[in-house]
């Protein structure tokens, strides 16, 4: 920090200004980027997925909740873990308040992770979280959607995932899949994506970006912690952060550095 330049305020307004062109150049990119996202094909979903949520058994036609889209954070949350993935949860920290609009916005979202109801809705009370949690244990939605994988695959070290093989073998990873809903009741899958496209969900890296300090990390997302374990608003040790028992070898999503 007292290595930084320092400039007198007519100098810092010129370097200011080449950076905003830049900023500019980026905003048009993301906006034609979102625009050819929309412009994907779809895919009709005939399988027919079951879930379970706090009010019974649920199709994920029933997931949308009267509205015609439908958004799916796949949540790293296996059967037998005590707690969550901590990136998942610093998402997962994110989703309430932007719930608030996307409901209106004819746009359902939810949270699946594969561990049964019972486990993660301890979690989800110490966290303090209000969106809906959904478990699809027993269920094929996880694999079809690549975001868990059989012990088998796990064991050859490499699974599906983003799009190619993967050598971030574990038998639950994260993503987010999108659907939506037409007139006569058919779903469709529009988009899915996973690693580190799920950054564009964490609008509190928007704010660390801001500052000099930045991320402040050695590898993606190492600093995280579950919200309850920071430290009188500081860090705690590394050690504390802990990965959830009897995960088999997975590891969170936040030390996945892939793109």
């Amino acid at each position: 920090m007292t290595e930084h330049a320092i400039v007198s305020p007519e100098e810092w307004i010129i370097a200011r200004k080449e950076l905003l062109k830049k900023e500019k150049e980026l905003t048009r990119l993301n906006d034609e980027l979102s625009r050819q996202r929309r412009q994907l094909p779809w895919v009709k979903v005939e399988k027919s997925y079951r879930f379970e949520g706090p009010a019974g058994t649920e199709s994920l036609a029933d997931l949308f909740d009267g509205r015609s889209q439908l958004i799916v954070y796949h949540f790293m949350f296996a059967p037998g873990w005590a707690e969550g993935c901590t990136g998942c949860s610093f998402i997962a920290d994110h989703i309430d308040g932007a719930n608030l609009h996307l409901a209106p916005h004819d746009v359902s979202l939810v949270v699946v992770s594969r561990a049964p109801l019972a486990e993660f809705e301890p979690f989800k009370t110490r966290m303090g979280w209000r969106f809906k949690w959904i478990s699809s244990v027993g269920g094929d939605f996880n694999y079809d959607y690549h975001v868990s994988f059989t012990k088998e695959e796990v064991a050859r070290g490499q699974v599906n995932y983003n799009y190619g093989m993967s050598d971030h073998a574990a038998e639950d990873l994260h993503g987010i899949s999108v659907f939506t809903k037409d007139a006569a009741g058919d779903v469709f899958h529009t988009y899915s994506s996973y690693a580190r496209g799920c950054d564009l969900l964490l609008g509190a890296h928007n704010y660390l970006d801001l500052t000099p300090k930045g991320r402040n990390e050695t590898s993606t997302m190492n600093w995280v912690r579950h919200h309850d374990r920071y430290d009188d608003g500081r860090l705690v040790p590394l050690t504390v952060n802990s990965v959830a028992p009897n995960a088999s070898g997975s590891s969170c999503c936040s030390a996945e550095d892939h793109a």
